[in-house]
């Protein structure tokens, strides 16, 4: 993937304004947003506002400008643009709320507001006078590319921003055992419902129950997924597995996500049915694996990173987000307490399928320690394998966390967590409810 502390916006190498194909794409993005969603708008504004600045002025005179803070005059009024582009998302905000367009437009103005060295605060361009439709705005495109299919999230953020999207991998399985975005490695408690997701695009819960009566492991017996409606892409549909039914099928006993033009950009498949389903959400970039093993439900994601961080402070209990909370994380000593079968017994079956002594080898040694089912070692090889599938960084494929379910190394999630708190505070700064990230 990307490197998620990159730019998500293409770099000229002269510092130029964007060029009109890449405005031209932007408001492409935007063209099936709600109707209630202004961006179109915005977008619209901000390309007619920058239209006259790719002529008289040369390269050098837009090259480190500063926007105000002694640049040239191009550079100047590329900020005033971008500054009035990002009031008029703000303004947009609350209707916007769980728009990946409106969202991938946030993220543009900040990349460029960054790479022109502009100021937040100072003067805004004046209005643009109202006229036809912008190239790229109705059927006619002078760019002469096609429209972005909408519900094709890595093919439009690509040409978009010029390289594809960053992704983030979360899992749950065995007793629970929960590997969080951040990479936080967890062996949870968890009974009853909890939610692994709950963002603007995707819920999903997991409900567990005991693994024997009085014991405080337990294990997923039932998984809950709701793709949420999404414009022009899928009606809602809701996925519900349990222990001894993982259908291949949503609730409806549809296989994709209804009749809508982009309804294929949902789909089910099963390489093995009753006990492996991959469900396949191309309009929101995320792949879901759900297997049963052992008498228990696994869960394997790979999601776009701006669809992860897409929720709301109400939204912030979410174990693929933060983890098991503190409450619900077993100790080493519980965690080692006289299992089924021997831990001599335990570590020589998962050693053959798990030959690194990493978390996914003592989560397997743990579960077969407490069941004594031998097949509780696939659960933790499965794991580890969708990991390895899903990981856009394979160097973190293997964690050796310490009892607390500390990262191994969270240096790399700095830059993303300090960028993507100011672009959600931007996006609903006109709203009293902050956006927050993990």
């Amino acid at each position: 993937m990307g490197d998620p502390g990159q730019s998500s916006s293409p770099r000229s190498p002269h510092g130029s304004p964007p060029t009109l194909s890449t405005l031209t794409l932007l408001l492409l993005l935007c063209g099936h947003a709600h109707s209630q969603c202004k961006i179109l708008r915005c977008n619209a504004e901000y390309v007619s506002s920058t239209l006259s600045l790719r002529g008289g002025s040369s390269p050098g005179a837009l090259r480190g400008g500063g926007g105000g803070r002694g640049g040239g005059v191009g550079s100047a009024g590329l900020c005033r643009a971008l500054r009035s582009y990002a009031l008029c998302t703000r303004r947009t905000a609350r209707t916007c709320r769980g728009d990946l367009a409106f969202h991938s437009a946030v993220h543009g103005i900040e990349d460029l507001m960054i790479q022109h060295n502009c100021s937040r605060q100072g003067p805004t361009a004046p209005p643009p006078p109202r006229g036809p439709a912008l190239p790229g705005t109705g059927p006619a495109r002078s760019s002469g590319s096609p429209a972005p299919d909408p519900c094709d999230y890595e093919g439009r953020f690509s040409r978009l921003h010029g390289r594809p999207p960053g992704f983030l991998h979360c899992a749950s399985f065995g007793d629970p055992h929960v590997r969080s975005f951040h990479h936080h490695f967890h062996t949870c408690r968890v009974q009853g419902a909890w939610p692994l997701l709950d963002n603007d695009f995707l819920f999903v819960q997991a409900t567990s129950s005991p693994v024997a009566s009085g014991a405080n492991a337990t294990t997923t017996r039932k998984l809950t997924i709701i793709f949420k409606n999404m414009q022009e892409c899928i009606d809602q549909k809701v996925y519900q597995a349990e222990v001894d039914n993982v259908p291949a099928a949503f609730e409806d006993g549809s296989i994709n996500g209804g009749d809508r033009p982009g309804g294929s950009s949902l789909s089910i498949q099963t390489a093995n049915p009753g006990s492996h389903v991959q469900i396949q959400a191309a309009y929101i970039g995320t792949t879901i694996i759900i297997r049963q093993t052992a008498g228990q439900l696994s869960f394997s994601i790979k999601v776009a990173e701006e669809v992860a961080r897409a929720f709301s402070a109400e939204q912030d209990l979410q174990l693929c987000v933060g983890g098991c909370p503190p409450s619900q994380r077993l100790s080493r000593s519980e965690r080692n307490r006289r299992g089924a079968i021997t831990i001599d017994t335990a570590r020589q079956l998962c050693k053959e399928g798990l030959p690194v002594e990493d978390a996914y080898f003592h989560s397997c040694v743990f579960d077969v320690l407490i069941s004594g089912d031998p097949n509780f070692t696939v659960a933790a090889q499965t794991a580890l394998e969708d990991a390895r599938a899903f990981l856009p960084d394979l160097e973190k494929l293997h964690l050796f966390p310490s009892d607390g379910g500390v990262p191994l190394s969270s240096a790399t999630f700095l830059t993303p967590l300090l960028s993507g708190l100011f672009l959600l505070w931007l996006c609903n700064s006109t709203t009293s409810l902050g956006m927050i990230w993990g």
